[in-house]
């Protein structure tokens, strides 16, 4: 029996999604290798150190303007309403696989997730530019060149720690990976995880099939 699938993401956004997941691979496998003597074995993958260093900031900067896109698109479905509380309080209840409350597009573990990463990516972005020795640095007193650089250093590792979980989440919630491969999830898996965007979902295609049945028989 053929699954009926609704799309939760459209290609613009997984392509951008991907962007910014593959700049912060590449920011975390150069940034650790500059930060831990003994992953600095890390900065090969670049070729060099030395490329890693030049490329470092640069790839900051793609992945924030990607992010910033991401931002725009989703920060009206992250704020934080009265059934979020509901689920974080039946966060057990969430763990073995019941789920809490009317969630919308996304669950309250996900807007925090959100809000943990906006945070980051602009404390980061800050940080960085201040740090960037080639361009920037020679404008600020080491005072703030080397407050910044410890700002970027814990904004990094709450953003890796964060990512870490994030990815956990995504395996363990069995259809969510595809949702963001193919753009696609199954009416069965939007029902369970979030039933008010579920709903919201099928009014549209409902609303959709009717005005183009009106059509139709206008014609």
């Amino acid at each position: 029996m053929k699954k009926l699938l609704l799309q939760r993401y459209k290609k613009s956004e997984r392509f951008n999604h991907w962007v910014v997941a593959g700049c912060f691979v590449l920011l975390a496998i150069s940034g650790l290798g500059f930060f831990y003597p003994s992953f600095f074995w890390l900065t090969e993958v670049f070729g060099s150190p030395q490329l890693a260093r030049i490329l470092h900031p640069f790839i900051g900067v793609v992945m924030f303007l990607g992010f910033f896109i991401q931002f725009f698109r989703y920060v009206k479905f992250n704020f934080f309403e009265r059934d979020d509380l509901k689920w974080l309080l039946g966060i057990r209840h969430i763990l073995v696989g019941r789920e809490i409350g009317d969630t919308g597009k996304y669950n309250a573990g996900q807007k925090i997730m959100f809000w943990v990463m906006t945070i980051s990516m602009a404390l980061l972005l800050l940080s960085g530019l201040i740090a960037w020795r080639q361009y920037f640095s020679g404008y600020f007193p080491i005072w703030v060149v080397r407050i910044a650089l410890l700002v970027h250093s814990a904004s990094a590792i709450l953003l890796i720690v964060g990512i870490i979980i994030h990815v956990y989440a995504a395996l363990w919630i069995k259809g969510t990976i595809p949702a963001m491969v193919e753009g696609v999830v199954t009416q069965e898996w939007a029902k369970k995880h979030h039933p008010r965007w579920y709903r919201e979902m099928m009014a549209k295609k409902e609303a959709r099939t009717q005005q183009n049945s009106g059509s139709q028989t206008n014609e």
